[in-house]
């Protein structure tokens, strides 16, 4: 039941958007823009967060990474984003990395906060302006 509500109300939600492998359409995770009443910390106010999923069998194929490029794009461009937030829990190593790929900074790390799966956490957040993304377009391979 716990996961079929993330699923209703995380994976359904505005902007969000499946991963799929190339070679065959077949969905292994998702990558979304979330705002307003969805951000994770109070520190991100009118900005954006990006989330993201991907099974494990995918992983370290470059598949979220090139699926945050372009919802930064996507924030940048179109939506108006001035900032963008990504927020990865303790030990997730992983997932700092593709922020790190992406051109996110560290910004700050919060206690205690409750995951989408109810635990209580450690998170830290990274966050990348539209300045920061536009100077280092060419270096994380960002499309014109």
């Amino acid at each position: 039941e716990d996961s079929l509500n993330v699923i209703r109300t995380i994976f359904s939600a505005p902007e969000t958007y499946a991963v799929v492998l190339k070679e065959t359409g077949e969905p292994v995770g998702s990558a979304g823009i979330m705002s307003g009443e969805g951000l994770h910390s109070a520190e991100m106010k009118a900005d954006g967060e990006i989330g993201y999923w991907i099974g494990r069998p995918y992983w370290g194929q470059g598949l979220i990474p090139e699926a945050v490029r372009c919802l930064l794009q996507r924030c940048f461009e179109d939506l108006g984003m001035s900032a963008v937030w990504c927020g990865y829990y303790d030990g997730n190593t992983k997932s700092r990395r593709v922020m790190d790929k992406c051109g996110f900074r560290f910004h700050h790390t919060e206690e205690g906060n409750t995951s989408p799966l109810g635990d209580i956490r450690t998170e830290h957040f990274m966050k990348i302006t539209r300045e920061e993304w536009l100077e280092d377009s060419d270096r994380y391979g960002y499309q014109d």
